[in-house]
């Protein structure tokens, strides 16, 4: 297991990050541990849950996740541990069950974090994510901006302003976001330089195979010139990129359980960029799954890529994935294929 500093922190995070979403839907408590207990003995230290969890959100399981984790983590040596979570972000009337509707203003991060905490079992975190901007941007699925869309939203300056008081306060130790864009990076980066505030350390984004926007869009710039690390997340692509759907789409799993949830993976020519991509795999002797986990790793700007797993076999799979290395002639035909498929499940 490779150890990789966080953006701009002094943290030092494996290069595979154990995502919990499932912990407490599609996985038990028990289960959840026991995916915990295996990633920390194969090397991972570094978790990621977020208040909202587990998904789909709904109100009767709001924080199971962080609470499955956190009557772990109270058995465990604290200091050796990256525990990240995350503040639900605006706009969403599925989430109203959050705080009354969740918003990133001062009152709301304070309520957040000392919520999270206390599921935690914890005195901080060691990152702490605004999930998605308060302010409106295309997400999940999304393409075009249309302004048309957007809303009154806290500024970004108050934003930091507020997780900045958590930090002075020692319950957050690095701040970071998650589904942004180019223009959210550089404007808390910018906010922070104007008041001396703390500098986001890291973006969590959807990246894979099937969405290199990262690359594209103008985000790998930014995170590169500025030092913030990108986590990837969804890096199989909702379980597409293992191949389990292409020959039974009722295969059991996220996107059978639950088929609202995955729409952006079923967009056209997502099923052909699946079937060329795990076939280039086969072809060169390697797990699907594992050559896609590889993919994200190779980036110079990914601290660590975000996993998940409902089963033990899936996440002993995963985590292999950091021995796998991709030849340059390997990498040369995922280009032909992103050529010919480019950013199917944006």
């Amino acid at each position: 297991m490779e150890y990789r500093r966080l953006g701009n922190s002094d943290l030092k995070v494996s290069e595979i990050c154990l995502g919990t979403m499932t912990f407490g839907e599609q996985n038990t408590q028990a289960e959840a541990h026991e995916q915990l207990d295996h990633a920390v003995a194969s090397g991972i230290n570094f978790i990621d849950t977020a208040e909202m969890y587990p998904v789909p959100p709904r109100a009767e399981t709001q924080g199971r996740t962080e609470e499955y984790v956190g009557s772990w983590l109270r058995k465990q040596r604290r200091d050796e541990l990256t525990i990240a979570t995350k503040i639900t972000g605006a706009g969403r009337s599925s989430l109203n069950h959050v705080r009354g509707g969740p918003r990133v203003t001062r009152e709301q991060v304070r309520q957040a974090i000392d919520d999270s905490l206390q599921r935690l079992q914890t005195d901080y975190v060691d990152l702490y994510q605004i999930h998605w901007p308060d302010r409106y941007v295309p997400k999940f699925g999304q393409v075009y901006y249309d302004p048309d869309e957007r809303w009154e939203s806290e500024s970004i300056d108050d934003q930091l302003r507020a997780l900045g008081e958590q930090v002075e306060a020692g319950k957050i130790r690095y701040v970071g976001l998650s589904n942004e864009t180019p223009f959210g990076v550089m404007a808390f980066v910018e906010a922070a330089r104007r008041h001396g505030l703390p500098v986001v350390t890291s973006v969590q984004n959807a990246y894979h195979l099937m969405n290199r926007t990262f690359e594209t869009g103008g985000l790998a710039e930014v995170c590169n010139q500025l030092d913030v690390a990108l986590l990837p997340y969804s890096p199989l692509a909702f379980g597409h990129l293992t191949g389990k759907y292409l020959n039974d789409p009722s295969t059991p799993g996220r996107i059978t359980r639950f088929p609202d949830f995955g729409q952006r993976y079923e967009k056209p020519n997502a099923t052909a960029a699946t079937r060329a991509y795990v076939e280039l795999a086969r072809e060169h002797g390697l797990s699907p799954a594992q050559m896609a986990i590889a993919f994200t790793l190779r980036r110079p700007e990914v601290a660590a890529t975000i996993i998940g797993a409902t089963t033990m076999r899936q996440l002993e799979e995963n985590i292999r994935a950091t021995d796998v290395s991709l030849s340059s002639e390997l990498l040369d035909a995922i280009d032909v294929i992103d050529a010919r498929y480019p950013n199917p499940t944006v």
